[in-house]
C-alpha cells in the first residue's frame, strides 16, 4: 500500500497547490488519477518522485518513506542530451537490469536508436522515455499523460504493455486529463479538484460509469450555465 496522508505543497508562500491532500493506492494494481488542466497532477507526480520535499514523511510505502529506488517517473514532456542517441540513452537506463533486452523492446517500437534523440518527433520521444522507465525496472511507476503525442497503435501498444507490468506484480499510477483513455485499463480512478484527491471509484460490473456520471453531471451543469450566459 502506498498511503499518502495530510500533503500539503505550494511553490509560494500563502499559495497551496495541494492543501492536507490524502490518497491510498493499493499495490499491483493500475489506478488512474484524473483532473482539470492544472488540478495539481503533475505536482503531485513530482513530490512522489522527489523533485520537491514533502513534508513529514506524508508518503509511505509499506509503511516506510517512499524511496526513489522504488520508482520511476515518466514525464509529460521528457528532457534529454541533444548529442546522444536513442541507443545510448537506452543503455544508459539498463546499466542494471541486465534482463532488459533492447533489440526485442524495439522490435515493439521500431525506433531509430542509432540517430541523435534531437531528430526524433514528439512521439518517438515519448516512446524513447517509455522504454527508459521499463528498464529502471521499478517497483511504482509515475505515468504522467503518457497516451499524449502518441498515435492509436502506440496507444494500444502502451495499453497492453501496463496491463502486462501489473500481471508481473508492478503498480502503475497514470495521469490524465481525460478520463476515457484510463476507464479500459485502471483499476480505479481518482479525481483532484481544490488541492484535494476528491473522490476514488473502483472498478465494477458497470466499469466506471459511477465516477463518469459523478465528474460529468458536475461539468454539464456548471459548463451550461456558463454556455447559456454567455449565449444570451
Amino acid at each position: 500500500m502506498i498511503t499518502i496522508k495530510d500533503l500539503n505543497f505550494s511553490y509560494a508562500k500563502n499559495e497551496l497547490i495541494l492543501d492536507k491532500l490524502c490518497w491510498e493506492i493499493e499495490t499491483s494494481n493500475i489506478h488512474g488519477l484524473v483532473g482539470l488542466n492544472g488540478a495539481g497532477k503533475t505536482t503531485l507526480f513530482h513530490i512522489m518522485y522527489g523533485f520537491y520535499k514533502e513534508s513529514k514523511n506524508s508518503i509511505l510505502y509499506k509503511k516506510l518513506p517512499l524511496s526513489k529506488k522504488d520508482i520511476s517517473l515518466l514525464e509529460t514532456e521528457n528532457f534529454f542530451y541533444s548529442k546522444i542517441t536513442g541507443l545510448e540513452y537506452l543503455r544508459i537506463f539498463s546499466v542494471n537490469n541486465s534482463s532488459f533486452n533492447i533489440n526485442l523492446w524495439n522490435d515493439i517500437f521500431n525506433l531509430p536508436l542509432k540517430k541523435y534523440i534531437s531528430t526524433y518527433s514528439s512521439g518517438m520521444k515519448k516512446k524513447l522515455a517509455f522504454l527508459g522507465n521499463l528498464a529502471l525496472d521499478r517497483s511504482i511507476m509515475l505515468l504522467d499523460e503518457p497516451f499524449n503525442g502518441v498515435d492509436i497503435e502506440t496507444v494500444q501498444k502502451l495499453k497492453l504493455i501496463i496491463k502486462k507490468l501489473k500481471e508481473k506484480g508492478k503498480t502503475i499510477i497514470i495521469s490524465s486529463h481525460i478520463l476515457e483513455t484510463l476507464t479500459s485499463i485502471c483499476d480505479t480512478i481518482s479525481y483532484i479538484e481544490d488541492k484535494k484527491v476528491k473522490f476514488k471509484a473502483f472498478k465494477d460490473n458497470d466499469g466506471f460509469k459511477n465516477i463518469e456520471t459523478k465528474i460529468f453531471d458536475v461539468f454539464d451543469k456548471t459548463n451550461e450555465d456558463k454556455i447559456n450566459s454567455a449565449l444570451t
